[in-house]
């Protein structure tokens, strides 16, 4: 159903032209890693991975989501970084990145805009 909205309101709901876009991360540590050492993977992910490409992490230590830190969408390039990342980790013994995705409306498609 289209609906016919003023440029303030699609920037307020994040639709249309302002849609953002992040992506999912699953995590399996190998077996028998100790909490410790999962803190430590989680502080490093967050510092080399996350925060230094201009990224936000909200979740917990094996699920969470990948947004932009500020307004905006995350672009290929950044979830290729978050990737590469993790695939050099041996805390892991598997993990999954997801597509982008919209941060609002994940069930809504992404706009060639975004």
């Amino acid at each position: 159903m289209a609906t016919n909205r003023s440029r303030r309101l699609r920037k307020k709901l994040c639709v249309d032209e302002f849609q953002e876009l992040g992506f999912e991360v699953s995590l399996t540590y190998r077996d028998g890693l100790e909490a410790k050492a999962v803190d430590a993977f989680l502080e490093a992910f967050l510092s080399e991975a996350i925060e230094i490409n201009g990224l936000g992490y909200i979740g917990g230590e094996d699920y969470g989501f990948v947004c932009l830190a500020s307004r905006g969408s995350v672009n290929e390039e950044q979830r290729g970084q978050v990737e590469a990342w993790l695939k050099g980790r041996e805390e892991l013994s598997e993990f999954n990145v997801s597509p982008l995705m919209d941060v609002w409306y994940p069930e809504n498609e992404i706009n060639a805009k975004a």
